[in-house]
């Protein structure tokens, strides 16, 4: 089953830091995708722009979509990046989940994905995996 695990933390503190600090904060990161890679579960995963640079289609009545600058999240944490993982179990998406190298008062929320197929549904990703 897929998983995602939608990562949540402060943005702030990484306006001044240096090339070399960047370096040495993210060899966590390289070390947390590597396992998931070697374990084959990691489909995909980034790192997001900050929330100021988001952009929102607000869905209104009818067609109506309204665009807006930011999401303007009442909070301050913002997602801050995802994993998808196919996982045999939540388990064993909630062992990655717990590996994550956020800094302390971050959070990781893991959610199964939506299986449609149950419902009869194609994506049309499948439909044109099933006619190459």
């Amino acid at each position: 089953m897929k998983y995602l695990l939608a990562l949540f933390g402060e943005e702030s503190g990484w306006d001044d830091v240096s090339p070399e600090e960047m370096r040495a904060g993210m060899e966590p990161w390289n070390e947390f995708d590597k396992q998931v890679v070697d374990a084959g579960v990691k489909l995909a995963g980034e790192g997001l722009q900050p929330s100021s640079t988001a952009t929102t289609v607000k869905v209104g009545e009818g067609d109506e979509r309204i665009v807006t600058d930011g999401p303007f999240a009442e909070t301050k944490e913002q997602l801050g990046g995802f994993y998808l993982l196919d996982c045999e179990s939540l388990d064993q998406a909630l062992e990655f989940a717990r590996k994550v190298p956020l800094r302390p008062g971050g959070s990781i929320e893991v959610r199964p994905v939506m299986d449609y197929s149950e419902f009869g549904f194609e994506s049309a990703e499948a439909k044109a995996e099933a006619s190459s």
